[in-house]
Formats: C-alpha cells, sequence, structure tokens
C-alpha cells in the first residue's frame, strides 16, 4: 500500500476525534514530505539532532513538531527551539530544565507526561502511583504548560494491553477531577501502530503512528 493509502486508511479508523502523531524516525526527508503533503499536521520525533535538520529541509513550516523519546538534560536548550511539544516528560529535573531555558526564551512550552503504566524498570516515564504528587509540583512552573499524558506500554498484544489503556484513562479522568491550578488534561497521547485500535477504544485522543503509515 502507499503512504497515501495507509493514511486513508488510518484516518477512517480514528475519526476527526483523534490527532495523529506521524511518527518519522530513520525516514528520509522525500517522505516526510510526501506525508505532509498529503495532510499530515503532526510529526514525532525520537531524537533532538534528527528533527533538527529534518525540520530544515521540509516544504512547510506549518506542522507541529513533537519530542516522543527520551529527552535529555543537556539536550534541552535545542530542543525547546524545535518542538511545538514535549511528550516524553519524565523527571522533574527535566521539566525544571526545560522551565528555565522556556523562561529565558520567554515562551511556554507544551508537555505531556510520560507515564510508565506497565511499571517497566528498564523504561523511562512516571510511575502510576506518583503521578499526582507529580502533577502538583508541574503546577508550580510557569513557563511549561502541561495537556495531558503519553503512555509507555509493554510492547505486547494489543489485546493484553487494553488493561494498561483502561488505567492511564482513569488517572487522566481523575487528574481531570482534581483541577490542578495551571494543570489542563486536553490530550491522552497512546496507542501506536500495532495497537492504535485498542487505545482509541480506551480514550485515547491521540496516537504515534509510524510503521503504519510508511509500510508498502
Amino acid at each position: 500500500m502507499s503512504v497515501a493509502k495507509n493514511l486513508e486508511s488510518i484516518n477512517s479508523i480514528i475519526g476527526s476525534g483523534v490527532k495523529l502523531v506521524v511518527v518519522t524516525k530513520n525516514r528520509s526527508i522525500r517522505e516526510i514530505n510526501q506525508a505532509i503533503f498529503l495532510g499530515v499536521k503532526d510529526i514525532g520525533e525520537n531524537k533532538v539532532s534528527e528533527a533538527k535538520e529534518k525540520k530544515m529541509q521540509i516544504i512547510t513550516k506549518k506542522v507541529n513538531w513533537h519530542m516522543i523519546g527520551h529527552l535529555q538534560r543537556n539536550k534541552v536548550k535545542d530542543a525547546i527551539n524545535i518542538f511545538d511539544m514535549i511528550q516524553s516528560v519524565d523527571s522533574l529535573k527535566l521539566a525544571k530544565k526545560i522551565d528555565f531555558w522556556c523562561k529565558l526564551k520567554n515562551k511556554v512550552m507544551s508537555i505531556l507526561v510520560q507515564v510508565n503504566i506497565g511499571r517497566e524498570p528498564q523504561k523511562y516515564g512516571i510511575r502510576p502511583e506518583d503521578v499526582f504528587s507529580f502533577l502538583k509540583e508541574l503546577s508550580k512552573l510557569k513557563n511549561i504548560k502541561v495537556l495531558g499524558f503519553m503512555a509507555t506500554t509493554p510492547f505486547i498484544e494489543s489485546e493484553k494491553v487494553r488493561h494498561y489503556f483502561k488505567e492511564l484513562k482513569m488517572l487522566f479522568n481523575q487528574a481531570k477531577e482534581r483541577k490542578i491550578p495551571l494543570i489542563e488534561m486536553k490530550y491522552l497521547s497512546m496507542g501506536m501502530t500495532n495497537d492504535f485500535e485498542v487505545a482509541i477504544k480506551e480514550g485515547s485522543n491521540m496516537v504515534r503512528i509510524g510503521t503504519g503509515v510508511f509500510k508498502k
């Protein structure tokens, strides 16, 4: 299938209420430009250096760039100039670093809290039981804007990951109900190529798809 057909198929499944972030890790400029030409508005990249290089070569500035990989603190200064949203905020030290550089630039960075909903020790992310205390700390930082959660889930069959999606959706709803100052629960970023349909059924309104878009 072509990229056009793949996008048509994905968009027919996710509908208008779910934001599609197309993951372009290891994809060529030609492939990225093709996706943008076909209507893609949101690009996801895992590395700051790769995103910086690609951003200079795309056909339009009218796309949003999302940092979806682990962000090292020594890369924050560059990251805040490249990305429109950092989805992978996984520690208070990182959040404070983003806030510090954004304050110097007189800007506010949109972020998502990366939640390690599977509690996997080898993966980054805030543990579910620490989410609310973490949000309270983030609410003290004036140059970041928390807009929701991003899920880190085990790479297993889509049906087996369903209960993790359910748990994060429940935390998302609870965070909304608590009305923590300066915290806006707008996006629940969960679901990738292998499990995005299940994620949407369980409440996701932002999916991150790469292989599903570019596969032949």
